[in-house]
């Protein structure tokens, strides 16, 4: 199974939400579960922002490689899983003919809303943004090992 991770950029939610994916998935020992994320409006090659790489750093990973990437048709084609931040994305990912496939990140965790872009706040924001992408992202890896439809 391949999950794609999509925001507006890719250069804070997003990439965080791939990071924390795959740590999860190493550190449950899931298997066939592959990770990777993409911005609804997204320019190619732009690295993650400050406080996405800082507070990230704090939580023990590394974005320092990370270059963004466009959303693409080929890229929501290649995901068995798109999982969105907001409506807006959620639409792009939609209108590139993605299906039942995509899902709001909150929605597929059982939760409701959207996630806030921390996009040029301080690391206060960025910290509170990557806590509730690991309480979402852990859930969602909850709900796949254990077989639960998405809601």
């Amino acid at each position: 199974m391949h999950i794609l991770f999509v925001c507006t950029g890719n250069t804070c939610r997003s990439p965080m939400a791939e990071a924390i994916a795959r740590r999860t998935v190493a550190e449950r020992g899931i298997a066939g579960v592959t990770v990777s994320s993409a911005g609804a409006a997204a320019s190619d090659g732009a690295p993650a922002s400050g406080g996405a790489l800082r507070v990230a750093a704090e939580a023990g990973l590394d974005l320092e490689a990370h270059r963004s990437t466009a959303l693409t048709k080929a890229a929501v084609a290649a995901a068995d899983l798109v999982l969105c931040m907001d409506e807006f994305h959620l639409w792009r990912a939609l209108e590139l003919g993605g299906g039942d496939e995509c899902r709001l990140l909150t929605g597929m965790a059982g939760e409701s809303g959207a996630v806030a872009d921390p996009f040029g706040g301080p690391d206060d924001v960025y910290r509170v943004t990557f806590e509730e992408l690991k309480r979402l992202v852990e859930a969602v890896m909850d709900r796949l090992v254990a077989g639960e439809p998405a809601e």
